[in-house]
């Protein structure tokens, strides 16, 4: 039996140099193409099976996805800062990676997700903010990791080597999936409807951050997911001079304030929590011309699915109600969504005692994250087929609250991640 404390403490500096890498080329939802083909290709040499492309996203099932023109400029972009062209390639435009470790031991299938996309924020460049003082602040403007996935891609890498370190005393197979656009939950689903997880009888995500007061603690279970949609709405109307021929025009501006204002209307539910924000209304050119055109984005939440459709029908039936209030033309799109889910307490059990075995001194039972992340998609079609899953949190000090641009984290918290994760592999749960 392989000292896990000792292994990971020995691969400390390549875990932090991987999470300083991604931090300093951070790419959003769906353009990850250069982490990803870093990703692949340490898998690749460690001996992994490497699953890319359609293989592991349905096209289908893809939310949010930028124009075609965009993609292709990224992938160009990540091939000169250090891509693999032939990797690139086999990933058919879409980023994301799975792999795969066969022990050829008989035994469950165990899956762990990694997400990897940054926000876009721009990041405070001055000796305060640590990244920036020690050179590895971001290198794209109006981009930067401020949720702490350049750290869960890390600790997945991590994770790899010590699996492969460990193989003999492994059993079953286990996925590592590294997942694209995660921010505004827009990848999961398409992996899940390409059947990465179909195969899983355990699952795990879990989360860095979060703010613990002096010292890295625990939380065993996440609780408290929000079911979430996001849409875009667009409406289409009709410029024309507003002094001249005001009658002439039809006036999408209004359409999509009128559909903001109705739209915080929506009536809360008894059964639950629910919430709804218009976050962007775009509309208009010039105060003499009546705005032909206006884009929205929304977000729906909701505690549980049933609830999160509720606010999502109504929302809907109000955009389409004020497109006809002012004769606009309405288009609306799915750009992104998740489930509500829960974790097994069995599985949360487990990772409490392991964080105990390791002298974690805080550990929580369980936290209400009160937010939204797609692994519940995972999560809710591994249970759905008799599987367990869990979301953990290891949460750390942070310089600043995540999604800001002074974010970042305690990086002690990487090697505790990487040990609950291979000591989870080990443990034989059938």
């Amino acid at each position: 039996m392989y000292d896990i404390k000792t292994l990971v403490n020995k691969i400390e500096p390549k875990v932090i140099a991987y999470r300083r890498d991604f931090h300093k080329y951070p790419e959003v939802g769906w353009t990850e193409f250069r982490t990803s083909s870093k990703v692949a290709e340490i898998l690749m040499d460690l001996g992994y099976e490497v699953k890319l492309g359609r293989k592991i996203l349905k096209e289908e099932a893809i939310m949010g996805f930028p124009p075609q023109k965009e993609i292709l400029n990224e992938i160009k972009r990540a091939i000169k800062e250090g891509a693999d062209p032939k990797i690139i390639e086999m990933m058919e435009n879409l980023p994301g990676v799975v792999g795969i470790l066969h022990t050829d031991k008989p035994g469950p299938t165990m899956a762990f997700r990694f997400d990897m996309d940054a926000l876009s924020i721009t990041e405070a460049q001055d000796d305060e903010h640590r990244p920036y003082k020690e050179s590895f602040s971001s290198v794209h403007d109006g981009i930067m990791h401020a949720c702490g996935h350049d750290g869960h891609t890390a600790v997945g890498l991590a994770l790899a080597e010590i699996l492969m370190k460990i193989k003999d005393d492994l059993s079953g197979t286990i996925k590592l999936i590294f997942q694209p656009a995660e921010e505004g939950v827009r990848g999961a689903k398409a992996m899940v409807e390409a059947g990465v997880v179909d195969d899983a009888d355990y699952f795990f995500a879990f989360h860095i951050g979060f703010g613990a007061a002096d010292s890295v603690s625990l939380v065993a279970k996440t609780t408290g997911f929000l079911a979430t949609s996001k849409i875009d709405v667009d409406y289409i109307g009709q410029t024309a001079h507003a002094g001249a021929c005001p009658q002439e025009g039809k006036n999408a501006l209004l359409g999509a304030a009128s559909a903001a204002l109705n739209l915080h209307a929506i009536a809360p539910h008894s059964e639950g929590i629910t919430r709804i924000n218009v976050g962007v209304l775009t509309a208009g050119t010039a105060a003499n011309i009546i705005p032909g055109s206006a884009h929205m984005k929304i977000e729906t939440r909701g505690e549980t699915t049933a609830l999160n459709n509720y606010m999502q029908e109504k929302a809907k039936i109000i955009l389409k109600a004020c497109a006809n209030m002012y004769t606009l033309g309405c288009h609306i799109k799915d750009a992104g969504s998740a489930p509500s889910a829960k974790g097994d307490e069995e599985l949360a059990k487990t990772v409490k005692q392991i964080g105990e075995s390791l002298g974690i001194s805080k550990i929580e039972n369980e936290s209400n994250f009160g937010a939204s992340d797609d692994a519940t998609y995972f999560m809710e079609r591994v249970q759905s087929q008799g599987g367990k899953a869990l979301y953990f949190q290891v949460k750390t000090p942070i310089a600043s609250d995540h999604h800001t641009n002074r974010f970042d984290f305690d990086e002690s918290c990487l090697k505790v991640a990487i040990q609950i994760c291979a000591h989870l592999a080990l443990r034989n749960f059938i």
